[in-house]
Protein backbone atom coordinates (compact mmCIF):
# COMPACT_ATOMS: atom_id res chain seq x y z
CA UNK A 1 0.00 0.00 0.00
CA UNK A 2 1.66 3.50 -1.16
CA UNK A 3 0.29 6.52 0.96
CA UNK A 4 1.07 9.89 1.10
CA UNK A 5 3.41 10.91 3.80
CA UNK A 6 4.08 14.28 3.31
CA UNK A 7 3.51 17.03 1.31
CA UNK A 8 5.33 20.42 0.93
CA UNK A 9 5.25 23.53 -1.08
CA UNK A 10 7.62 25.97 -2.30
CA UNK A 11 5.94 29.33 -2.59
CA UNK A 12 9.24 31.03 -3.69
CA UNK A 13 11.07 29.10 -6.26
CA UNK A 14 14.51 28.01 -4.41
CA UNK A 15 13.79 29.42 -1.32
CA UNK A 16 12.41 27.53 2.30
CA UNK A 17 9.44 25.06 1.48
CA UNK A 18 6.47 24.84 3.20
CA UNK A 19 4.97 20.99 4.99
CA UNK A 20 1.36 20.91 5.09
CA UNK A 21 -1.00 18.27 5.68
CA UNK A 22 -3.35 18.90 2.92
CA UNK A 23 -3.38 21.40 -0.21
CA UNK A 24 -5.65 21.98 -2.97
CA UNK A 25 -4.06 20.78 -6.75
CA UNK A 26 -4.69 23.31 -9.33
CA UNK A 27 -4.07 23.12 -13.21
CA UNK A 28 -0.69 24.14 -12.77
CA UNK A 29 0.64 22.37 -9.34
CA UNK A 30 -0.15 22.85 -5.59
CA UNK A 31 -1.85 26.03 -4.65
CA UNK A 32 0.57 28.77 -4.47
CA UNK A 33 3.47 26.67 -5.09
CA UNK A 34 6.00 28.52 -7.18
CA UNK A 35 4.01 31.09 -8.04
CA UNK A 36 6.55 33.33 -6.98
CA UNK A 37 10.43 33.95 -8.72
CA UNK A 38 13.48 35.96 -8.21
CA UNK A 39 14.99 37.32 -11.23
CA UNK A 40 17.85 39.11 -11.45
CA UNK A 41 18.63 42.87 -13.38
CA UNK A 42 18.17 40.88 -16.59
CA UNK A 43 14.73 39.01 -15.36
CA UNK A 44 16.61 35.76 -15.45
CA UNK A 45 15.15 33.05 -12.79
CA UNK A 46 17.19 32.70 -9.58
CA UNK A 47 18.08 29.57 -7.78
CA UNK A 48 20.55 28.21 -5.20
CA UNK A 49 22.54 27.09 -8.03
CA UNK A 50 23.44 31.44 -8.72
CA UNK A 51 23.13 32.11 -4.68
CA UNK A 52 23.08 29.26 -2.06
CA UNK A 53 21.90 31.86 1.02
CA UNK A 54 19.06 31.69 -0.59
CA UNK A 55 18.39 28.19 1.39
CA UNK A 56 17.99 30.53 4.63
CA UNK A 57 15.18 32.44 3.33
CA UNK A 58 12.29 30.68 4.87
CA UNK A 59 8.81 31.21 3.45
CA UNK A 60 5.32 31.11 5.68
CA UNK A 61 2.29 30.99 4.52
CA UNK A 62 -0.66 33.31 6.28
CA UNK A 63 -4.49 34.12 5.67
CA UNK A 64 -3.31 37.44 3.71
CA UNK A 65 -0.35 36.95 2.44
CA UNK A 66 3.33 35.59 2.57
CA UNK A 67 5.95 36.41 5.01
CA UNK A 68 9.93 35.67 4.55
CA UNK A 69 12.46 35.45 7.39
CA UNK A 70 16.13 34.77 7.68
CA UNK A 71 16.33 31.64 9.09
CA UNK A 72 19.08 32.20 12.25
CA UNK A 73 18.05 36.04 12.08
CA UNK A 74 13.78 35.67 11.85
CA UNK A 75 13.43 39.58 13.03
CA UNK A 76 15.10 40.11 9.74
CA UNK A 77 11.58 39.45 8.46
CA UNK A 78 8.95 40.13 5.51
CA UNK A 79 5.78 40.14 4.45
CA UNK A 80 4.27 40.01 0.94
CA UNK A 81 0.66 40.18 0.78
CA UNK A 82 -1.58 38.37 -1.96
CA UNK A 83 -2.92 41.86 -3.06
CA UNK A 84 0.66 43.81 -2.87
CA UNK A 85 1.29 42.43 -6.64
CA UNK A 86 2.03 45.67 -9.30
CA UNK A 87 -0.05 45.86 -12.44
CA UNK A 88 3.46 46.49 -14.09
CA UNK A 89 4.54 42.99 -16.42
CA UNK A 90 7.48 41.98 -17.11
CA UNK A 91 8.53 39.29 -19.52
CA UNK A 92 11.27 36.81 -17.32
CA UNK A 93 13.08 33.66 -18.43
CA UNK A 94 13.38 30.12 -16.58
CA UNK A 95 15.61 27.51 -18.43
CA UNK A 96 14.35 27.71 -22.26
CA UNK A 97 10.92 29.58 -21.81
CA UNK A 98 9.86 33.15 -21.68
CA UNK A 99 6.44 34.21 -19.73
CA UNK A 100 4.64 37.14 -18.36
CA UNK A 101 4.98 37.67 -15.05
CA UNK A 102 3.52 40.36 -12.59
CA UNK A 103 6.68 42.68 -10.31
CA UNK A 104 5.76 42.81 -7.19
CA UNK A 105 7.24 46.07 -5.06
CA UNK A 106 10.52 48.26 -4.79
CA UNK A 107 10.87 47.38 -1.24
CA UNK A 108 10.15 43.76 -1.40
CA UNK A 109 12.73 44.08 -4.22
CA UNK A 110 15.32 46.10 -2.02
CA UNK A 111 14.71 43.88 0.91
CA UNK A 112 15.80 40.73 -1.08
CA UNK A 113 18.55 42.54 -2.45
CA UNK A 114 20.11 43.46 1.06
CA UNK A 115 19.38 39.95 2.29
CA UNK A 116 21.24 38.01 -0.75
CA UNK A 117 23.75 40.30 -1.01
CA UNK A 118 23.03 40.68 -5.18
CA UNK A 119 20.17 42.91 -6.89
CA UNK A 120 17.22 41.05 -7.50
CA UNK A 121 13.35 41.54 -8.01
CA UNK A 122 10.51 39.05 -7.28
CA UNK A 123 7.79 38.64 -9.36
CA UNK A 124 4.67 36.65 -9.60
CA UNK A 125 2.96 33.86 -12.20
CA UNK A 126 -0.90 35.71 -12.77
CA UNK A 127 -3.35 32.79 -13.46
CA UNK A 128 -3.32 34.20 -17.03
CA UNK A 129 0.12 34.12 -17.40
CA UNK A 130 0.45 29.89 -19.25
CA UNK A 131 3.85 28.50 -18.94
CA UNK A 132 3.30 24.94 -20.95
CA UNK A 133 5.65 21.47 -19.66
CA UNK A 134 8.21 20.67 -22.20
CA UNK A 135 6.05 19.30 -24.96
CA UNK A 136 8.23 16.34 -25.67
CA UNK A 137 6.40 14.68 -22.90
CA UNK A 138 2.98 16.77 -22.54
CA UNK A 139 -0.44 14.98 -23.17
CA UNK A 140 -2.83 17.72 -23.26
CA UNK A 141 -0.55 21.14 -23.06
CA UNK A 142 -0.49 20.51 -19.08
CA UNK A 143 1.05 23.86 -17.28
CA UNK A 144 3.27 24.25 -14.66
CA UNK A 145 4.18 27.51 -12.77
CA UNK A 146 7.96 28.44 -11.88
CA UNK A 147 8.76 24.77 -11.09
CA UNK A 148 12.15 23.86 -13.03
CA UNK A 149 9.43 22.09 -15.59
CA UNK A 150 6.96 20.20 -14.36
CA UNK A 151 3.71 20.73 -11.68
CA UNK A 152 4.67 18.06 -9.02
CA UNK A 153 7.48 16.38 -8.14
CA UNK A 154 6.92 12.94 -6.11
CA UNK A 155 9.55 10.74 -3.97
CA UNK A 156 9.42 7.64 -2.10
CA UNK A 157 10.44 7.47 1.51
CA UNK A 158 12.13 4.07 1.07
CA UNK A 159 14.43 5.49 -1.91
CA UNK A 160 15.35 8.25 0.78
CA UNK A 161 16.05 5.59 3.46
CA UNK A 162 18.21 3.56 0.71
CA UNK A 163 20.19 6.40 -0.24
CA UNK A 164 20.79 7.63 3.26
CA UNK A 165 22.08 3.81 4.38
CA UNK A 166 24.79 4.22 1.49
CA UNK A 167 25.26 7.87 3.03
CA UNK A 168 28.56 8.97 5.37
CA UNK A 169 26.14 11.19 7.08
CA UNK A 170 22.00 10.87 6.12
CA UNK A 171 20.08 13.91 4.35
CA UNK A 172 17.14 14.92 5.02
CA UNK A 173 14.05 14.91 2.04
CA UNK A 174 14.34 18.61 1.68
CA UNK A 175 17.87 18.43 -0.27
CA UNK A 176 15.46 16.89 -3.20
CA UNK A 177 12.60 19.83 -3.01
CA UNK A 178 9.78 17.40 -4.06
CA UNK A 179 5.92 17.83 -3.73
CA UNK A 180 4.58 14.57 -2.41
CA UNK A 181 6.40 12.23 -0.31
CA UNK A 182 4.92 8.67 0.21
CA UNK A 183 5.56 5.52 2.08
CA UNK A 184 5.18 2.57 1.16
CA UNK A 185 6.47 -0.04 -1.90
CA UNK A 186 10.26 -0.68 -2.70
CA UNK A 187 13.19 1.41 -2.78
CA UNK A 188 12.43 3.67 -6.48
CA UNK A 189 9.04 2.94 -6.53
CA UNK A 190 8.12 5.91 -8.19
CA UNK A 191 10.04 5.36 -11.00
CA UNK A 192 7.45 2.68 -11.95
CA UNK A 193 4.43 4.55 -10.61
CA UNK A 194 3.60 5.46 -14.75
CA UNK A 195 -0.19 5.89 -13.52
CA UNK A 196 -2.16 6.20 -10.11
CA UNK A 197 -4.93 7.89 -8.37
CA UNK A 198 -4.55 9.89 -5.38
CA UNK A 199 -8.32 11.65 -4.53
CA UNK A 200 -9.53 9.96 -7.83
CA UNK A 201 -6.89 12.03 -9.05
CA UNK A 202 -5.45 10.97 -12.63
CA UNK A 203 -1.28 11.26 -12.15
CA UNK A 204 1.06 9.92 -14.47
CA UNK A 205 4.99 9.73 -14.38
CA UNK A 206 6.57 11.33 -17.02
CA UNK A 207 10.31 11.98 -16.65
CA UNK A 208 12.43 11.30 -13.70
CA UNK A 209 13.96 14.19 -12.57
CA UNK A 210 17.71 15.03 -12.81
CA UNK A 211 19.51 16.17 -10.09
CA UNK A 212 22.15 19.03 -9.70
CA UNK A 213 24.08 20.74 -7.06
CA UNK A 214 21.49 22.38 -4.95
CA UNK A 215 21.23 18.65 -3.45
CA UNK A 216 24.15 19.26 -1.88
CA UNK A 217 23.61 22.59 -0.53
CA UNK A 218 22.83 22.23 3.43
CA UNK A 219 19.13 23.84 3.33
CA UNK A 220 19.92 24.80 7.49
CA UNK A 221 23.22 26.47 6.91
CA UNK A 222 24.01 27.00 3.07
CA UNK A 223 26.97 25.19 3.15
CA UNK A 224 27.83 23.00 -0.24
CA UNK A 225 29.76 19.25 -0.15
CA UNK A 226 30.14 16.65 -2.69
CA UNK A 227 26.88 14.50 -1.06
CA UNK A 228 24.34 12.90 -1.93
CA UNK A 229 25.24 14.17 -5.63
CA UNK A 230 28.03 11.63 -5.59
CA UNK A 231 26.94 8.84 -4.07
CA UNK A 232 24.13 8.89 -6.50
CA UNK A 233 26.05 9.15 -9.16
CA UNK A 234 27.58 5.62 -8.13
CA UNK A 235 24.09 3.92 -8.93
CA UNK A 236 21.23 6.32 -10.43
CA UNK A 237 23.38 7.76 -13.30
CA UNK A 238 21.27 7.69 -16.74
CA UNK A 239 22.62 9.44 -19.45
CA UNK A 240 25.07 11.43 -17.46
CA UNK A 241 22.24 12.77 -15.28
CA UNK A 242 21.88 11.84 -11.74
CA UNK A 243 18.29 10.49 -11.36
CA UNK A 244 16.56 10.71 -8.10
CA UNK A 245 12.57 11.00 -7.80
CA UNK A 246 9.55 11.44 -11.03
CA UNK A 247 7.93 14.86 -12.53
CA UNK A 248 4.39 14.02 -12.52
CA UNK A 249 1.55 15.33 -14.98
CA UNK A 250 -1.89 15.39 -13.73
CA UNK A 251 -5.87 15.49 -14.73
CA UNK A 252 -8.11 17.78 -12.86
CA UNK A 253 -7.79 19.14 -9.88
CA UNK A 254 -8.74 18.25 -6.13
CA UNK A 255 -7.48 18.50 -2.18
CA UNK A 256 -4.77 16.24 -1.59
CA UNK A 257 -4.11 15.38 2.16
CA UNK A 258 -1.22 13.30 4.33
CA UNK A 259 -2.43 9.87 4.37
CA UNK A 260 -4.23 9.51 1.25
CA UNK A 261 -3.58 6.15 -0.70
CA UNK A 262 -2.14 6.01 -4.09
CA UNK A 263 -4.12 3.44 -6.27
CA UNK A 264 -2.03 2.29 -9.52
CA UNK A 265 -3.74 1.60 -12.57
Amino acid sequence: MLEVSELFIYPIKSLGGIAVQQTFLTDRGFQYDRRWLLVDDNNIFLTQRDNPKMALLQTVLGDTGLSVFQKHNPNQSLHIPFDLMSTETVSVTIWEDTCLAQLVNPEVDQWFSQALNMNCHLVYMPDHSRREVDPRYATQNELTSFSDGYPTLIIGQASLDDLNARLPTPVPINRFRPNIVFTGGQPYEEDKLTAFQIKGINFSGVKLCGRCMITTINQETAETGKDPLRTLAGYRLQNNNVMFGMNLLHEGTGWISVGDLLIQH
